[in-house]
């Protein structure tokens, strides 16, 4: 398993050389840049930008593990459908060519007077459409188990059972709801074999952080397991080699 950043909480407002320089010093390996964020790593990018951010991460050890968008596929308004869809694609195309691995996307709930097996194939497909235009560019499309009922495991299944195309992988996101029946061994067993990421956040809560961890080394996970912090602190990059020291507890 490998420790990763995600510019959610902890990050956000650093630039892109700040960024790199924290997560060297805390001993992070890799970074998933969300939007809107102060790093600045958008699909608006020029060519001659896009190198820039190459050449940065190059020059560094710390890994692009990937670009965390907030695109989501379960408004029953096709335009509004198609509008994420096509920014997604955006976000694949900016990954490619900065070298990333992959784009997060997410659910983002269930919407009222919508039957539930209606959304969960609108959203299965968009997904399926999104992970195949993602395979001709080599790169991944990473689901967020995310959004209120989006979240419960074995709805969030069903929609990867309609999103078919192997290069959609499952983001594990550690909801509270992850214990929900039939228990975390089982729900997260029913989607290990499409995990691609984990977001993993208060390592001090009262998530059952061991019990995942014997799951994820149980599946032999050797992918990114990422920092989303939840809340803002006054001191991230303190906070995150405070963080590294828990984690190596745990993951090694």
């Amino acid at each position: 398993m490998q420790l990763g950043l995600v510019t959610y909480q902890w990050g956000a407002e650093w630039d892109l050389p700040t960024l790199i320089k924290n997560c060297e010093e805390a001993g992070f390996r890799g970074v998933e840049l969300r939007t809107t964020h102060k790093h600045g790593v958008e699909p608006s990018l020029s060519e001659a930008q896009r190198v820039e951010v190459v050449k940065r991460f190059a020059a560094s050890k710390v890994e692009l593990v990937g670009l965390g968008s907030i695109c989501e596929f379960q408004s029953p308004d096709p335009a509004v459908l198609k509008r994420n869809i096509e920014s997604a694609k955006d976000f694949v195309r900016l990954c490619h060519d900065i070298g990333g691995g992959g784009v997060k996307v997410r659910p983002n709930g269930l919407p009222k007077d919508v039957p539930v097996e209606q959304t969960i194939r609108q959203i299965g497909e968009a997904i399926d459409e999104v992970a195949e235009f993602g395979e001709g560019y080599g790169v991944e499309i990473r689901v967020e188990v995310h959004g209120k009922g989006t979240n419960n495991v074995p709805t969030f299944k069903k929609i990867m059972d309609v999103a078919k195309n192997s290069n959609a992988k499952v983001c594990w996101n550690c909801n509270r709801e992850d214990s929900d029946p039939p228990g975390l061994k089982s729900n997260f067993e029913s989607l290990a074999s499409r995990l691609g990421t984990v977001h993993i956040h208060d390592l001090a809560s009262n998530y059952p952080w061991p019990e995942l961890f014997g799951l994820l080394k149980a599946a032999q996970f050797e992918g990114w397991t990422l920092l989303e912090g939840e809340s803002k602190v006054e001191d991230p990059a303190r906070r995150m080699k405070e963080y590294k020291i828990a984690w190596d507890a745990l993951a090694m």
